[in-house]
C-alpha cells in the first residue's frame, strides 16, 4: 500500500505534465479521483494489457470523463502506451489523446465525458457478463456534481431492479465544480440516504484519498450479495498541493511557471511522506 500511495502522487506530476504541455486539462478532479483509479488499477480490478482483448476482464468506465488526465497516467503506467507518448501527445493536434476518454485507444472501452451516461451503460455491462455467467465485475467512476443529471438515477434504479452485485460504482464526492460548491449549485446531501433509498449499498469511504480505506470498501463491496454497492469517495479537489485544495478555480486550470513548480514541490514531498 506505502508503494501505491506513493505512485499516486508520481502520477499526479505525470498530469501536472500533461495539462502543462498540453495547455488544458480538468486538473483539480484529477487530483481527487487519482486515489481511486489507482487502487481500482493496481489492487481492485482484474485488468491488463494481456487480457483486456479477451472475455476475462474487469470493466471500467471513467463517466467523468473530463478527468481523463489522470486515467491515462493510470493506463501509461498499466503499460497500455508509453508515458513519454501520453505526456508528448495530450490535447496535441491529430493525437488520439483528446480532452475526454478516446475509445480509439488500448484500455479504454467508452468514450464518456458527457455526464450522466457512465452508470447507464455500467448496468448494461453488469446485466451482459450476468447472462454470460461470468465473474467479471464493472465498475464506474463519477463526479458529484454529474449526480445532477436524471440519467444517474434511471441508472441507480435500474441497477438495484436487476440486482447487480457484480456492479460497483464509486461517486468522487469533493463537493466542487466549474461554478462553485455542489451544496450552492445542485444541492446533494444526504447522498448516503439517497442511494439508500435507491435499494444499493453504500459505503462512506470518510477519507477518499486514503487507499486503504478504498481498498477496504472495495473488499466490502465484493462479498454484498442482491444489490449493487456505490462508494461516496469524500476527497480533496486539487488533492496534493496548496496551491490547487478546495479552490472551484482548479476545475479546469493550467499552472503558471510559478505555481506548476510549488504544485511539483508539493508532490514530490507528498510522495516523500508517504
Amino acid at each position: 500500500m506505502k508503494n501505491l500511495k506513493q505512485l499516486a502522487y508520481k502520477l499526479r506530476q505525470d498530469v501536472v505534465d500533461m495539462i502543462v504541455n498540453g495547455k488544458g486539462g480538468h486538473i483539480g478532479g484529477d487530483m481527487s479521483v487519482m486515489d481511486v483509479l489507482v487502487t481500482l488499477y493496481f489492487k481492485e480490478m482484474n485488468i491488463s494489457v494481456d487480457n483486456f482483448n479477451t472475455k476475462d476482464h474487469d470493466h471500467f468506465i471513467m463517466s467523468k470523463g473530463h478527468s481523463v488526465e489522470s486515467l491515462y497516467a493510470v493506463l501509461a503506467e498499466k503499460g497500455f502506451f508509453s508515458r513519454e507518448q501520453v505526456l508528448k501527445e495530450f490535447s496535441q493536434f491529430g493525437s488520439l489523446f483528446i480532452g475526454h476518454p478516446n475509445n480509439k485507444l488500448p484500455g479504454i472501452e467508452m468514450n464518456s465525458g458527457a455526464l450522466g451516461h457512465g452508470l447507464p451503460v455500467a448496468v448494461g455491462m453488469a446485466i451482459a457478463e450476468r447472462m454470460n455467467k461470468s465473474h467479471n465485475r464493472v465498475y464506474v467512476v463519477m463526479g458529484d456534481g454529474e449526480l445532477a443529471e436524471g440519467s444517474v438515477w434511471e441508472g441507480a434504479m435500474a441497477g438495484a431492479n436487476y440486482r447487480l452485485d457484480n456492479l460497483c460504482a464509486v461517486v468522487d464526492r469533493n463537493r466542487l465544480q466549474i461554478s462553485g460548491t455542489t451544496e450552492d449549485v445542485m444541492a446533494l446531501d444526504d447522498l448516503i440516504a439517497k442511494w439508500s433509498a435507491f435499494g444499493w449499498h453504500v459505503i462512506n469511504v470518510a477519507d477518499g484519498n486514503d487507499i486503504d480505506q478504498l481498498q477496504k470498501a472495495f473488499d466490502e463491496a465484493r462479498v454484498v450479495k442482491g444489490k449493487p454497492t456505490v462508494l461516496i469517495a469524500n476527497t480533496i479537489k486539487g488533492k496534493g498541493s496548496s496551491v490547487m485544495e478546495n479552490k472551484a478555480a482548479w476545475h479546469h486550470h493550467v499552472p503558471n511557471a510559478e505555481e506548476y513548480e510549488q504544485i511539483k514541490q508539493d508532490l514530490l514531498k507528498g510522495a516523500e511522506e508517504n
